[in-house]
C-alpha cells in the first residue's frame, strides 16, 4: 500500500483532480481493453495450434505452460507466450477496473462536501491509498 496526502485550497480543485484521476483511469482501461482484444485473438489461435498438434502427436493436451521461475515474490514465466501474455492483459484490465471503480464511488461519497465550495480559509487534505481517496480531513486556516 502506498499512501498520499493532497492539499487542496478548495473543493472545486477536489472534485477537479479526482475528475482527471477517472478520465486517465477510463483512458488506461480503453488502451489495455484494445490490446487486449489482440492479445486474445493471437492466443485462440495458439490454443488452436496446441490442439491440432497434439492430436496430431497422439496426444489430448499439449502443455498450456513451459515453467515458471519464482524469486523473492516475483513470478518469472520461461518462454512467455500468447496465452501468458493474454493472462497479464487480463489481470491489469480487472485492476484499471477495480481502480476505475474505487474512484468513481470515491467521487459519488464527496458529493456532500460540495456545500463547502463556497467557504474561505477551509483547505482539504486527502488521505489517498493506492490513488484512491480514503480519508479527508478538513483544516480550517
Amino acid at each position: 500500500m502506498v499512501f498520499k496526502i493532497k492539499e487542496f485550497e478548495s473543493f472545486k480543485a477536489v472534485e477537479d483532480a479526482l475528475g482527471k484521476e477517472i478520465s486517465e483511469a477510463k483512458s488506461r482501461l480503453g488502451k489495455c481493453l484494445q490490446r487486449l482484444d489482440g492479445i486474445r485473438e493471437l492466443a485462440e489461435k495458439t490454443k488452436k495450434i496446441r490442439q491440432v498438434i497434439g492430436k496430431l502427436a497422439g496426444n489430448k493436451a499439449v502443455s498450456e505452460s513451459l515453467g515458471e521461475l519464482s524469486v523473492d515474490g516475483l513470478t518469472v514465466v520461461l518462454n512467455a507466450g500468447p496465452l501468458d501474455e493474454l493472462t497479464a492483459y487480463e489481470m491489469m484490465v480487472r485492476s484499471n477496473q477495480e481502480l476505475l471503480s474505487k474512484l468513481q464511488k470515491a467521487c459519488e461519497g464527496l458529493k456532500p462536501l460540495a456545500e463547502f465550495s463556497d467557504t474561505s480559509g477551509l483547505k482539504f487534505l486527502i488521505v489517498e491509498n493506492n490513488g484512491v481517496p480514503e480519508r479527508i480531513l478538513l483544516k480550517v486556516s
